[in-house]
């Protein structure tokens, strides 16, 4: 692809996404500057209280419910204020569920649902929703295990004193505030996803080749681990080969691909487990296209690393713990 594609392809995806971090960080900057942080954080308390997060990180999780891109802009700038990386990364992960419950909304309900059928687009649906809600209580357990007594942000604005400011003033400050911000995250957006873009043209065949030099100078192959060989491995029939394999790559098409094969092929335990196994299999391609630049550009490489390996590790564990449930 040439560097006009690329660009024609991630400049319009950068953009997206950094109109709504602003308004994430936007939204935290007026929380502040007109002292509503404790107004808002006060609803989200049942989570932050036993987690031992501050109040405010609560605006975040419920900024998530509607938008996590702008929930995690939240995140970012508590972070810039004083909030530790372990309470950060214990925020990010009680967040799971309210993430999800957006997509109920957007996505569930009006397509997949009607896709599967009732019975099983409802298991299916309600077993990711046990998923995510069991990483948001494993969150809040751990902010009870490992962190102190709530901390304290250094929550006033950098601009006019938040008492003596007019409006105009404090708006105008929180804008200085995000636009600051937002001339970090947004180049390393851009850069991350470019380069995310090339290696993924061609069905990764840039990332395979790239992948293949690297392992071969180290003198260890790649592994390749069959479908069959997993699906055998937990008993699901020849057909769910296809079907994760088409899941993997899009939820839609792969719940189009097994609705026809509801009525004898697939039991509908069989089928939410064949789903979930096309979700395993596709973290390794959703997390290097989207998961990595999106937390890279948010957070830097450093702690984005973090990040995506906590939340990658806690969705394979909680989704092999519902297939066994499930395989029974």
């Amino acid at each position: 692809m040439s560097l006009a594609g690329l660009l024609g392809d991630v400049l319009p995806r950068v953009a997206s996404i950094a109109v709504f971090i602003s308004l994430g960080l936007f939204a935290a900057n007026l929380l502040v500057a007109f002292g509503l942080v404790e107004a808002v954080a006060g609803l989200a308390r049942y989570l932050t209280g036993p987690a031992n997060l501050p109040d405010e990180v609560g605006t975040a999780i419920l900024a998530t419910a509607a938008s996590p891109t702008a929930g995690y802009g939240m995140l970012a700038e508590f972070r810039e204020e004083g909030l530790s990386d372990a309470a950060t990364l214990i925020a990010v992960t009680i967040n799971t569920f309210f993430g999800f419950v957006q997509h109920i909304f957007t996505f569930y309900l009006p397509v997949l649902i009607p896709i599967l059928g009732l019975e099983v687009g409802v298991m299916y649906v309600g077993a990711r929703a046990a998923i995510s809600l069991a990483i948001t209580l494993t969150g809040i357990l751990a902010g009870m295990l490992l962190l102190s007594p709530p901390e304290q942000l250094s929550t006033t604005p950098n601009g006019p004193e938040t008492a003596d400011a007019t409006r105009r003033e404090k708006l105008r400050d929180a804008g200085e505030r995000t636009l600051s911000k937002l001339t970090t995250i947004v180049p390393r957006l851009a850069v991350v996803y470019l380069v995310v873009a090339w290696l993924t043209t061609n069905d990764f065949a840039n990332a395979r080749l790239l992948a293949e030099s690297v392992t071969t100078a180290a003198g260890v192959g790649l592994p390749d681990v069959p479908a069959r060989s997993l699906l055998d491995a937990v008993g699901l029939p020849a057909a769910a080969v296809p079907v994760v394999a088409v899941f993997a790559v899009d939820t839609t098409s792969g719940a189009a691909t097994i609705a026809p094969l509801l009525d004898g092929t697939f039991t509908p335990r069989q089928a939410v487990a064949t789903m979930l196994i096309g979700g395993i299999v596709s973290f390794a391609f959703s997390t290097f296209k989207r998961s990595i630049p999106f937390q890279y550009g948010v957070w830097g490489p450093e702690f984005g690393s973090k990040v995506v390996a906590l939340n990658t590790a806690l969705k394979v564990v909680f989704i092999g713990a519902t297939l066994a449930v499930l395989l029974v």
